[in-house]
């Protein structure tokens, strides 16, 4: 176990509270910005207390961070005990015909619900995604709005699902404090199942998959959890990593290559456990921006 469950589900309830109140004092922003797509948080997971933000309450699209929430979902279906790693799902045409990034399953063929897991965190597999939500909800739209129901009592405000994948649709919109409350919370309520989100990769019908997190096995202490990217989204990363004790979430949205999007997690996270101690995490993360513009 990654961290002592109760311990962090009373941290993760005061961080709730913290986020709350800056949600509230923010401007509405009813729809993502196409000309400025960058935002990031860094939260320390034992406290709750917000230690860089930026752009954190402004509705952004979330790609493939979006299967963070559908995992979220299949560890409560595991939890209830109504689907277990063993149990297989069939994939229907309309799941098959997904557009990439996918694992390339066929119509009718089936695949376990620990493949599944294992295909979504590493390959971010679009057509696992949807398989997944047919079969736990009947329906892509019925699994969404178990998302989105999902995200509100997480207090997850501003976050609204249309699909399970993250492919495109202009209403899927969240920000990267919401995406910052669902990190901890997968933390929180899943302590074991986290353990999935450090896979390097994944091995499926004699092909091996590499997990997108580049920053698995290179920067210390990370340990998961999601990357995601479309031409909208820019390149997005929710990463958690543990140092000395301490747990912090860092969520990095809008870069404009991984390799950018990789450097500012690692700023947000040199800053968050001390690393860089002369300099503070806006000058830091001002510095990324630059970079991004130019």
């Amino acid at each position: 176990m990654f961290l002592d469950s109760a311990k962090i589900h009373t941290a993760w309830l005061a961080g709730v509270i913290a986020l709350a109140v800056s949600v509230a004092q923010a401007p509405e922003v009813r729809s993502a910005s196409p000309s400025s797509k960058f935002a990031a948080i860094s939260v320390d997971a034992g406290s709750g207390k917000v230690l860089y933000a930026s752009g954190a309450d402004a509705q952004r699209f979330p790609a493939s961070l979006t299967k963070m929430m559908t995992l979220y979902i299949v560890f409560e279906e595991l939890r209830a005990g109504r689907v277990s790693r063993s149990s297989t799902f069939q994939v229907s045409s309309r799941a098959a015909g997904r557009e990439p990034s996918k694992l390339g399953l066929k119509a009718g063929q089936r695949i376990s619900v620990d493949n599944a897991v294992r295909a979504l965190v590493t390959k971010s597999a679009n057509d696992v995604a949807t398989t997944v939500a047919e079969n736990i909800s009947g329906s892509v739209q019925a699994f969404a709005r178990r998302m989105t129901q999902t995200a509100r009592r997480l207090g997850m405000s501003r976050t609204t699902f249309r699909n399970a994948s993250g492919l495109p649709d202009p209403k899927q919109v969240t920000t990267a404090r919401d995406m910052a409350i669902l990190g901890v919370a997968l933390l929180r309520d899943f302590p074991r199942d986290y353990s999935y989100f450090g896979l390097k990769a994944f091995k499926f019908s004699g092909r091996s998959h590499r997990n997108h997190n580049r920053l698995l096995g290179k920067y210390p202490g990370v340990d998961g959890i999601k990357t995601g990217y479309t031409r909208a989204s820019g390149f997005n990363l929710v990463a958690s990593a543990r140092r000395g004790g301490r747990r912090v979430v860092a969520v990095v949205m809008g870069g404009r290559t991984a390799k950018l999007r990789n450097d500012y997690m690692v700023e947000l996270l040199n800053q968050a456990f001390g690393v860089n101690s002369r300099t503070g995490a806006a000058a830091t993360c001002r510095s990324c921006r630059e970079k991004d513009r130019r």
